[in-house]
C-alpha cells in the first residue's frame, strides 16, 4: 500500500540512533548499511524486494520548508512485529533510548482478540505503535 513514510526531525543523528535501537528487534536495518546518514541527508530503514530495491521504508529528514519539525496530532506509525517478544523488545528499547511510554505491551482485545501491541513516542514526539497479530497468549 505504501512505499515510504517520512517523519520530520530537527536532530537527525539523535533520531537515527533511537530508530536504530527500536527497529532492530523487528529485523529492520538501515537502507545505508554504513550506519551513517543516508540518501540526501536522510536516515532510512526498510524492507527490500529481490534485487535490493526498497519495498517499504521509514525515512527521517529535516523539513523541506526549513521550519522546525512538528508532530501531527492524531498521526501514528505502526510497525509489524513477528512475535510478542519483538513487541516487548521494541518497547523496552524505546524507553531505554529516551522514548516515552504511551501504552505498555499487552493484548488489546478492543481491536482484535489477538492484537498484541505497545505504544511509544520517539524523541521528537512522533507516536509509534508496534503490533503482533495471529498469536494467542499460549503461543507467544
Amino acid at each position: 500500500m505504501f512505499t515510504y513514510v517520512c517523519l520530520g526531525t530537527d536532530k537527525l543523528e539523535r533520531a537515527a540512533a533511537f530508530y536504530d535501537a527500536v527497529l532492530a528487534p523487528l529485523g529492520l536495518s538501515r537502507c545505508n548499511t554504513s550506519g551513517e546518514v543516508d540518501w540526501q541527508g536522510w536516515a532510512g530503514w526498510g524492507t527490500y524486494l529481490d534485487g535490493g530495491q526498497t519495498e517499504m521504508a521509514l525515512w527521517l529528514c529535516t523539513p523541506f520548508d526549513g521550519r522546525p519539525a512538528t508532530v501531527g496530532n492524531g498521526t501514528m506509525v505502526a510497525f509489524k512485529a513477528a512475535s510478542w517478544a519483538a513487541v516487548d523488545e521494541f518497547h523496552a528499547a524505546a524507553i531505554a533510548h529516551g522514548g516515552k511510554n504511551e501504552g505498555a505491551p499487552s493484548l488489546r482485545p478492543q481491536y482484535n482478540p489477538d492484537f498484541y501491541a505497545a505504544y511509544v513516542r520517539d524523541l521528537d514526539g512522533h507516536k509509534l505503535a508496534v503490533v503482533c497479530r495471529g498469536f494467542t497468549q499460549a503461543q507467544r
